[in-house]
């Protein structure tokens, strides 16, 4: 049994972990410096666990460009099936899928626990696997355990982004503190060593200790690389050069490249300098790896890396480990031979950021290669570096469309002047985005009809319905889908459906709905087009919130979320969660909006304007409820939003500032966004935005009547019928808007509209309307008492009710009953309870309640 100092507490820990897990999934997150014992104390847990546990264990690799998936490699290997069959090339739906599979076992198996080590060198797939496993596990009995280096996840590294999202309920952060000097002072006793100076110059740092109290020589050498080559020092000659070639291999060192060199191999594992892991040998820690890789010539390193490429392009190693060989032996031909293979397979799995790399390593050394190959290159590049979010890829497809002139390919031309169209667009060029998407028109419409101009026509009908010019766009999708049918192209076809359904919506024609719905049915049937699918009704569903027609809202939000996240369309399924808190808000369930943004907002960093939603979301809840960082919030999705120019995100960060400038008594600013906004909502014609627009500049003072096209609640208020506004608001369920019109009538109106704010706990409304009462001479009803009550999960006020009346054995329908919300906000708010609780059914959750003493 592995004893360890001073980590019994962690090991506690995991085990407590391990356990839980027999009620639903839990994740345990290890970190520290380098060399502060994650492995090592990820393997004295699973000798504790025992027969109690299968430990499936995947690590990164600090490659050149990490491999796609590398961790999942080495599981599918001890897992075998289908997993082992498909991970080569099925594809990242499916294997994630299989995963899951393996890992939902019966109560009485053993516990499957997925170790992931060094994540701080893992690949986009893997993170996205991270994340895919952590919205699942609930659902399975498993544990995720994650090692990661501390020093090497700056603020910005995607980990932190990935683990932030998974559900704090399961999480459990286990840090690794140095070693004490009580502890190193034992070790030293332990190993017959005097332990003067060790502690002061290793900092307790539980690898260095080890190897100062294994060197062969007395005292304490001053480095790493000191304590490492003292070791390699007692090797013979043949032993030393299999530690120099392991020493170049940044993973293991498998049969294949050791040859029949067993018996020197046998000696550095005696000797302490390799040890035996899985089916080949490394050295114990990457920082003694690198320390005898860096002992050597630079002319010896290019020689180990030239022959170990030699030997994993006979055994059709991973491309990746070929790649950074290749690059290492400074074999140019092998690394383009090999680097379009990696970035192939790295884009096929969803690891596109790592595509984009390797192609920015190739492209350089193609310089001498025929246009068409250069070419051909550069459009993989752009595309990889878009589906990567990478401003990178708008310049390749320049570089690459200038190829293509050269060489004269007109069909090619006009296929990359539609893709410079759409980076453009998408990195907020709009008026270029138009430019280049007639060009493609124009030099497509040269050539014999065929998919290419089908896709070019629908490229401008969707960049009409993003500019608000609906008659456009639909004109222009009616030609792409009569050209997409003639050739049987169902992928423009129903990428068309969507622009005119969502056009038509824009313009009040109610079969934009059912266009829209069917364009989503049409994709899911397909197959294949789960992309189309989602943008069906992540329009629907965005377009109805926009408009207040909430029910046709909820009903698509209940249908197309689940299916965003089964396919991992995280960029979907964020913007979405953005527009479901503006809904929740509408209607008062501000505790569950602020789940919905934070969620939005716990992830890698997008582009444009996806994020707008979230970000004004959250703006305007901070501003209501009084607290810090409302303004930041709505400058923030006015810096995504304005750039764009499109109504849906201009004008919603127009009305965030607009209320929070006015919430915080600058009211002369506020009118300003609000006038900037409506300008822009006028030419949408758009009636919900120039009502809330028109409002909050009438709030300020300004006189003007209200727009013909604003819409009828807010035209009422302007116009002085605050009673009829406040009703109409009411009854589409919008309490916090019909209690704004309250505070615009009699003191009865005003008292109710003071009951509805500090019930939501709109803090700042209600210090407004307070302060309005007394100027008028009005009696100020006393506000709340301020709850001191503080919950250790996580749940909000409205989720421990919830949580109580699920306990009692009330349905959702009786809870929403009971607590007079709607059924699909009570599902919301049940599912938020088993997360945060970390258990899968109701049941669990009465029991974990009790049981925590919540209830």
């Amino acid at each position: 049994m592995t004893v360890l100092l001073e980590r019994s507490a962690e090991l506690a820990a995991l085990d407590g972990l391990l356990a839980g897990s027999a009620a639903g999934g839990r994740v345990a997150v290890i970190s520290g410096e380098a060399g502060a014992g994650k492995s090592t104390l990820a393997a004295a847990f699973a000798e504790a666990a025992g027969a109690r546990a299968q430990m499936l264990w995947g690590a990164c690799d600090p490659l050149l460009t990490p491999r796609a998936l590398g961790p999942l490699h080495d599981i599918a290997r001890r897992l075998g099936g289908r997993l082992r069959d498909r991970i080569g090339d099925g594809p990242r739906g499916e294997i994630f899928d299989l995963l899951l599979e393996a890992l939902d076992r019966p109560p009485q198996a053993a516990r499957p626990v997925v170790v992931l080590e060094d994540l701080h060198w893992a690949d986009e797939a893997t993170l996205d696997m991270v994340a895919f496993l952590g919205r699942r596990l609930a659902l399975c009995r498993a544990l995720l355990l994650i090692t990661y280096r501390e020093d090497e996840v700056g603020p910005d590294h995607r980990l932190r982004t990935v683990l932030a999202g998974l559900p704090p309920g399961l999480i459990r952060r286990v840090g690794l503190p140095p070693l004490s000097p009580a502890a190193v002072a034992e070790l030293a006793r332990r190993a017959g060593r005097a332990d003067p100076g060790v502690h002061a110059v290793t900092g307790g740092n539980p690898l260095l200790v080890t190897e100062v109290l294994a060197a062969p020589a007395a005292g304490v050498p001053p480095t790493v690389r000191d304590l490492v080559l003292s070791r390699l020092a007692t090797l013979t000659q043949p032993a030393r050069e299999v530690a120099h070639l392991v020493s170049v291999v940044p993973s293991l060192a498998g049969l294949e490249l050791l040859g029949d060199r067993l018996g020197e191999v046998d000696e550095c594992l005696a000797r302490g300098v390799l040890t035996a892991r899985g089916e080949g040998v490394a050295f114990r820690h990457e920082l003694l790896r690198r320390a005898v890789e860096e002992s050597l010539s630079p002319v010896r390193r290019q020689a180990l890396h030239a022959e170990i490429l030699a030997v994993l392009e006979r055994a059709r190693a991973d491309p990746a480990r070929l790649v950074h060989h290749a690059h290492h032996a400074g074999d140019s031909g092998a690394v383009l031979r090999w680097t379009p293979v990696a970035a192939r397979l790295a884009a096929s799995l969803g690891a596109h950021r790592q595509a984009a790399a390797h192609y920015a390593r190739a492209l350089p050394l193609a310089a001498d290669r025929p246009a068409t190959e250069r070419a051909e290159l550069l459009e993989e590049y752009s595309l990889a570096g878009y589906h990567g979010g990478l401003a990178e890829a708008l310049e390749a497809r320049r570089s690459a469309l200038a190829l293509r002139r050269e060489l004269g390919e007109p069909v090619a031309i006009g296929v990359g002047l539609r893709w410079m169209s759409r980076l453009s667009w998408w990195n907020g060029r709009p008026d270029e985005a138009r430019d280049f998407g007639f060009r493609a028109v124009e030099v497509l419409e040269t050539q014999p009809p065929g998919r290419e101009l089908a896709a070019a026509y629908s490229n401008l009908s969707q960049l009409f319905m993003l500019g608000d010019e609906e008659e456009r766009s639909i004109a222009w999708g009616l030609r792409a889908t009569e050209l997409a049918r003639a050739l049987g192209d169902l992928d423009t076809e129903v990428h068309a459906l969507i622009n005119i359904g969502s056009s038509r919506l824009h313009i009040g024609d109610p079969t934009g709905v059912t266009e829209l719905r069917r364009a989503h049915d049409l994709a899911v049937a397909a197959g294949g087009l789960d992309d189309h699918a989602g943008r069906a009704l992540v329009n629907l569903a965005s377009s109805a919130v926009d408009r207040y027609d909430l029910d046709v809202a909820e009903t698509t939000f209940d249908r197309i979320i689940p299916f965003l996240v089964a396919r991992d369309l995280d960029g979907y399924h964020r913007h979405l969660l953005g527009h479901r808190a503006r809904l929740l808000l509408a209607r008062g369930d501000w505790a569950a909006a602020g789940d919905d943004v934070t969620q939005a907002l716990a992830g890698p960093a997008m582009r444009g304007g996806g994020l707008v939603p979230a970000v004004a979301a959250r703006a305007m809840l901070r501003a209501r409820r009084g607290e810090p960082g409302a303004l930041d919030d709505a400058h923030e999705a006015a810096e995504r939003g304005y750039p764009t120019d499109e109504a849906q995100f201009f004008c919603l960060a127009a009305v965030a500032l607009a209320e929070a400038y006015w919430l915080a008594g600058d009211l002369p600013r506020a009118a300003h966004e609000a006038g900037r906004g409506l300008k822009v909502a006028l030419r949408a014609a758009h009636p919900w935005f120039a009502g809330e627009l028109a409002f909050w500049k009438w709030r300020c003072g300004d006189d003007s009547p209200a727009p013909p096209v604003a819409a009828a609640p807010f035209r009422l208020l302007i116009d002085g019928d605050w009673r009829a506004a406040a009703a109409a608001w009411a009854a589409m369920g919008c309490t916090y808007l019909s209690a704004c019109c309250l505070t615009h009538g009699d003191a009865g109106a005003a008292a109710e509209a003071l009951h509805v704010f500090d019930r939501l706990g709109a803090v700042a409304p209600a210090r407004r309307l307070r302060a309005d009462l007394r100027e008028r001479g009005w009696r100020v009803p006393r506000g709340p008492r301020r709850s001191t009550a503080t919950d250790p999960t996580g749940l909000t006020g409205r989720q421990r009710e919830v949580l109580v009346l699920m306990a009692d054995g009330l349905s959702n329908a009786g809870i929403a009953a009971q607590l007079s919300l709607s059924a699909k906000t009570v599902d919301h708010h049940v599912s938020a309870v088993l997360s945060k609780l970390g258990v899968s059914s109701r049941g669990r959750a009465a029991a974990e309640a009790r049981e925590r003493g919540l209830i």
